[in-house]
Formats: C-alpha cells, structure tokens, sequence
C-alpha cells in the first residue's frame, strides 16, 4: 500500500518503516509513462521505492511557465500505487523551503553553464538545490533519473561524487511514444500539427547516429531539423559521454533543444564515434 506524506514529519515517520535500502524517484508531477518506467526500474532495485512531486519554483525561469506547469496529483497518485510504490513525498512550498528562498543554493559549476544552462540561466542551480535536500530528506540510498534530462543526470552524479552525499545515481534510459517522440510533460502543449513538426526532433537524431564523424553527425541531423519549419531550434551538440570534450573516437551524445510553436522541447542520444578508414 502507497503511503501518501506531505510534511518533513510525516515523511520522517513513513522512512521509519523502511527495511531495505530506499530508492527514490524524483518527478514535479504530470507523470507520464516514462515516470513510471523510472519507478518501476527502482522496484527491481528496492522494495521500498519513495517517489516525490513537487514543482520546484527555483528552477523555473522569469519567463517560463511555473504557474501553467500541469498539476495532475490525483492521476499522480494512482500511478504510484499502480506501480507499488512505497511512499509518495508530495511537499508545499513551505516543507521544502521553510525558511522561504534560500540565500544559498547549489553552484553547477562549468557544466552547468553549456547547453540548457545557456539558454535557461539559473536553472540547473535551482535544480540541483532541490535535489540535494530531497536526497538528504529521503535519505535515499539510490536515485533514478531519467536520460532524457541528460545534462540534469550528469549534473546530479557530478553533486553526488563531489559533494560526497552518498548517493548511488542511476540513469534510466529516454521511453518514447511509438513514433519516437520523446515522452516529457511539456508535450501536452503540443497542438495536434506541432506534435507532428515536434517528429523531427527525434528524427534529426536518428539520421544523426547513423553517422561516425562529428561532422557528419551535426550536418545529418541539422538537415532534418532546417527541413521542419515548424521547428526553431536552439541548440543541437555533439558532446563526449559525459557532456566533456568530444572524443576522437568511442562514446558521446548528440543533444538537442528547439521550440515548436510555444514549447520548448529537448532530446539526446547516445552515439558512437569513429576514425575513418
């Protein structure tokens, strides 16, 4: 049965109960199937699977849209039970931050200034501040993220190693619609044509796996992408493995970020480099 909390003292309490290593899930809600591929993941590591919802308002810029961010508790809820979770961590304001904003928070440092960070100041410090004191509140013993937030992955593994929290973080790979839409929150935005321009995304990056050369990586995806005019795209990146210096050959990522119409959509995929013959 899904112990449902909203206090520090009732989340104290349900972690109390715990006899086995606790796995925690963090989502702001809406969640979707990929959420509960996360969950589910976590129940194959513990029986005691902790997911919290909370919509975290620092990471949220002065023009992106904290207040229309979809609330869906109650749907919510029923995925956690659905998926056998164990607790559910569903906060105010006030639990997370009772002393109001803090005047501190998490720096992200130089990876945290490429990518999102460029485009979305502010962000990951406010990201990775709620996730140290949801880490530290659960007393999570493991964490699942999904790779779909890749840079917010490599972010948190970066906090947990050198903040020495701990914490064993695991990455859990991007689940996707049948038609290769990455499945996010935002996509309910999408009106009926922009779901189809949104196609590219995805496509871009396949085209752009294919290939073996940065170059050829960048040009094969980035044609798919200017082919789309439904699609302004804000960044597309070839980056190492863990989001460094592009490799001469082995493991990297392919990134992207674009808007169709008003929603700002982002992906990845892994990729593989290599020399030419």
């Amino acid at each position: 049965m899904t112990e449902v909390v909203h206090t520090r003292d009732e989340l104290a309490a349900a972690l109390s109960k715990a006899d086995n290593e606790i796995a925690v899930v963090m989502t702001m809600g809406a969640l979707h199937e990929g959420h509960r591929q996360l969950i589910r993941v976590a129940r194959e590591r513990s029986d005691f699977v902790v997911v919290t919802i909370f919509v975290n308002p620092l990471q949220f810029g002065p023009n992106e849209d904290f207040e229309k961010y979809p609330r869906t508790l109650e749907q919510d809820l029923e995925a956690c039970r659905a998926e056998g979770a164990a607790v559910v961590f569903a906060p105010g304001r006030d639990d997370v931050y009772p002393g109001g904003a803090p005047s501190i928070t998490m720096n992200p440092g130089p990876l945290g200034a490429i990518l999102e960070g460029a485009s979305r100041p502010g962000h990951f410090s406010g990201m990775l501040t709620v996730v140290e004191k949801l880490l530290r509140l659960t007393r999570a013993d493991v964490a699942f993220f999904g790779e779909k937030d890749f840079q917010q992955l490599a972010l948190i593994r970066r906090m947990a190693v050198d903040l020495e929290l701990g914490v064993e973080i695991i990455g859990v790979p991007t689940v996707r619609e049948i038609d290769g839409l990455a499945l996010s929150s935002r996509n309910r935005y999408l009106s009926a044509d922009e779901r189809i321009s949104a196609l590219a995304l995805s496509r871009a990056l396949r085209e752009g796996a294919a290939q073996h050369d940065p170059a050829a990586v960048l040009a094969a995806a980035g044609k798919v992408l200017a082919e789309e005019p439904g699609v302004r795209l804000d960044y597309l990146e070839v980056t190492g493995a863990d989001l460094g210096d592009v490799p001469v050959e082995g493991p990297a990522r392919l990134l992207v970020a674009a808007r169709v119409g008003a929603t700002r959509l982002i992906d990845n995929v892994p990729i593989v480099l290599r020399k030419e013959a």
